[in-house]
């Protein structure tokens, strides 16, 4: 019995118009091949149905389609090898240069990255992770290949809830989590959330990344910082009653970009506050992992779980391009922010939320933890030896967990130095760049360097750049 062809091969759409009018049928395809490779729809490497599968879809002989194969094979524009198939070829683009450049002088970007805010990416654990998406998806239930529950896969959050309690002092229950397509996301849902609640204004550290700021004014809540002292964030400007703000951002564990944790007498503080007029703390917990000289700094939400707004990523232990958050929430916002995020927005996908599950219920992700930790902290060793070493007077802070460390500078040389490093084809970021525009300036001036970020053979050579530009 004849195939359908329903069945045949792969698909190629081509336009009937291509052809013209007035062409044979095997002038007219070889023109719409032709056309489809040269403006670029088939690109190089892309591989061709068989002359059977497309004679049957375009209802021609299959003799003229591979006369056209052939006629294009001979121009270049195609190849054909025995068990490869008919596919596109590969072609040398002409080089162009923007109008603007000068010959010879094409600007280079950084060959070296020590940004603060990714991990190694080189040491994503590819064959554990893969191990854990065959177990995911042979044992994954039917309902997972269906429509998403916005909270989440019940798998992912009954491990974030038993990972989170266990390793950072969180109480939570499945109930309460909410999986998320990483701390943005979570952040622009409670900003919603409380907007639409009547909040009008959210405070924040001193010190931050903008783009938090940013989605909190993008929900329509206005940010006020709050002070920053050698003690760190000092939360007891906080005003209360009718025009306190609606929530606080706090980085409690590790403060970001300065290193320190917040104050036990400060803890306090922030949570009485919460508590006498019903404000809302945002933790976000953004590598509490990854502490090497103290004992690790339990989560504020443990203090408070009916006052705080707990938020974690795999972002720094994995990847960031995995997506993968969660929000551990009092029990009435939860329902409130499930509800905002509704099931027009259910990201990430569930096979992805199952593998993690996957991964954090087998262990794969405590040891890979361990492993990280034990490489990031020789890095940072490595980095503060150099430095003392190289650069006396340069104060490096905020190390004793994290990713990244603070080079205190001598004053007025923050805008120096970052111009040193971009001659050394050195990315790294000065300390102002993390300021809100309404905060004093604290402190001596200062970059913030990422030692999480090269690969390990990258590493050597980025900080022998830092060490030249800070020379």
């Amino acid at each position: 019995m004849r195939d359908s062809w329903a069945t045949l091969g792969v698909d190629l759409h081509l336009d009937s118009a291509a052809a013209g009018s007035g062409r044979g049928v095997r002038a007219g395809l070889t023109h719409a091949l032709r056309e489809a490779v040269r403006g670029g729809r088939l690109s190089p490497g892309t591989r061709l149905p068989s002359s059977r599968t497309l004679a049957a879809d375009l209802g021609i002989a299959r003799n003229t389609v591979a006369d056209a194969y052939a006629d294009l094979v001979a121009e270049g524009w195609l190849t054909a090898r025995q068990g490869s198939g008919t596919r596109v070829a590969t072609r040398t683009a002409p080089r162009t240069e923007p109008s603007s450049a000068r010959p010879g002088r094409v600007p280079a970007g950084p060959a070296h990255d020590l940004r603060p805010g990714s991990p190694d990416l080189a040491s994503f654990p590819r064959a554990a992770w893969l191990k854990a998406a065959r177990r995911a998806v042979t044992h994954a239930p039917n309902d997972a290949f269906g429509h998403a529950d916005p909270r989440g896969r019940p798998e992912l959050r009954a491990a974030v809830a038993e990972y989170s309690a266990r390793t950072r002092g969180v109480h939570a229950e499945p109930e309460r989590v909410i999986i998320c397509a990483g701390f943005a996301q979570g952040l622009r849902l409670l900003g919603t959330v409380l907007a639409a609640g009547g909040g009008r204004e959210a405070a924040v550290e001193a010190y931050g990344l903008d783009f938090h700021r940013e989605i909190l004014s993008g929900t329509g809540l206005r940010t006020h910082p709050l002070p920053f002292d050698a003690l760190g964030t000092d939360p007891r400007g906080l005003t209360r009653g009718q025009n306190a703000p609606a929530a606080v951002l706090l980085t409690a564990a590790h403060q970001f970009p300065m290193g320190l944790p917040l104050h036990h007498e400060r803890r306090a503080t922030v949570v009485d506050w919460a508590r006498s007029g019903g404000g809302l703390i945002i933790e976000d917990d953004y590598d509490g992992e990854f502490r090497y000289d103290r004992q690790p700094v339990g989560a504020l939400q443990g203090l408070a779980p009916d006052r705080v707004a707990y938020l974690g990523t795999a972002s720094k232990a994995l990847a960031p391009a995995l997506r993968l958050g969660w929000m551990i929430l009092p029990r009435g916002l939860a329902d409130e922010v499930a509800a905002a995020k509704g099931w027009a927005d259910r990201a990430p996908g569930a096979l992805e939320q199952l593998t993690l599950a996957e991964f954090i219920t087998s262990g794969a992700y405590d040891r890979h933890v361990r492993s990280m930790r034990l490489r990031y902290r020789r890095r940072r060793d490595q980095l503060v030896r150099t430095l003392a070493d190289r650069a006396p007077d340069v104060r490096v802070t905020g190390i004793a967990a994290g990713l990244h460390a603070v080079l205190e500078l001598p004053e007025g040389t923050e805008a120096a130095v970052l111009r040193a490093a971009a001659w050394q084809q050195l990315a790294v970021e000065g300390l102002s760049a993390f300021r809100h525009p309404q905060a004093p300036p604290y402190g001596p001036d200062a970059i913030v360097v990422g030692y999480g970020t090269p690969a390990d053979h990258g590493w050597t050579g980025a900080l022998e750049a830092l060490c030249r530009a800070l020379a």
